[in-house]
């Protein structure tokens, strides 16, 4: 599948502060590629460049196979959407008015929305299930609520890619499912090729067909979830003590944060646990020396 996104050999920063280093990436079409990393890796501005509100200092980026440069703002948001990490609540906006503002690229020198235009908005609205508060102004509305009419404006620009920066932050556990699986819903029913910034491992690990992870500005890893969350490179990516196991549900690597008070346990687990994988021709668990079942469950 040709890739909906290319960038060969990028440098973006701000003044003489360089954020993003050499950077060479592609994003096939159609899937879900999640960007992971610690604080200050580059991520949002790794979005922000995607989005074309950075310009690069050096290098290229193509967006479905042509260079970001060549689009004009209006063309470029015709393809691409952006679903932002914060977004202003007091405004005096209802949710069908916030969600018809995706058409904006669409619409005439008039600005006039048609009945097509309010078609697609529902639409969106459905496929986002707050077709209920459309009457309803953002204000009065939850986290969750909101963060699904933010998405469902996205979808009213009928864009090719979406980049969202940490859709699911400061959400409950129930909505940053919902939050996941609407996504996901996205990429299988229209074709949608998600870029997404995340701080859960987890959820990406579960959700996502590439992960890419982010270490100063460079590519640390990319590829699957397994080949990428392994156990020594999130130690040297995030400077701390964690566990790489399997996922009881599916084929997809889990990673568990040590607490400090553990630390002493988990290292002789850890030793042990080497120990007892280097005198075996089948090592127990995920194959990276780290059975699935937790340090809890040692015998």
């Amino acid at each position: 599948m040709n890739p909906a996104v290319r960038l060969q050999h990028v440098q973006v920063g701000y003044g003489p502060n360089t954020i993003l280093r050499d950077l060479s990436l592609e994003v096939p079409g159609g899937s879900f590629f999640i960007i992971i990393g610690p604080n200050s890796a580059g991520k949002t501005t790794l979005a922000k460049t995607l989005a074309g509100q950075l310009r690069p200092q050096q290098g290229t980026v193509e967006i479905l196979g042509r260079p970001l440069a060549s689009y004009s703002r209006r063309a470029l948001a015709r393809r691409v959407a952006v679903v932002p990490q914060y977004t202003p609540i007091d405004v005096p906006f209802t949710v069908l008015e916030v969600v018809l503002m995706g058409r904006s690229p669409h619409l005439t020198l008039a600005g006039l929305e048609t009945r097509r235009d309010v078609e697609i908005a529902g639409d969106a609205m459905a496929a986002t299930q707050v077709s209920h508060l459309a009457h309803r102004r953002l204000n009065q509305l939850s986290g969750g609520e909101i963060q699904r009419v933010i998405i469902a404006r996205a979808i009213c620009q009928q864009p090719q890619i979406i980049i969202l920066d940490e859709p699911t932050a400061s959400l409950d556990l129930a909505h940053q499912v919902h939050i996941m699986d609407l996504l996901e819903q996205l990429k299988e029913s229209r074709g949608f090729t998600v870029i997404m910034i995340s701080h859960d491992l987890n959820l990406a690990a579960m959700y996502a067909d590439i992960l890419l992870l982010l270490h100063q500005g460079q590519v640390a890893a990319q590829g699957e979830p397994a080949q990428v969350l392994t156990y020594d490179r999130l130690e040297q990516t995030y400077g701390c003590v964690l566990l790489v196991g399997d996922n009881p549900l599916m084929q997809k690597p889990q990673v568990t944060l040590v607490p400090g008070r553990m630390l002493a346990r988990t290292q002789k687990y850890l030793l042990k646990n080497s120990q007892r994988s280097s005198s075996s021709t089948a090592p127990p668990g995920d194959g990276q020396g780290m059975p699935a079942q937790g340090i809890g469950n040692e015998s």
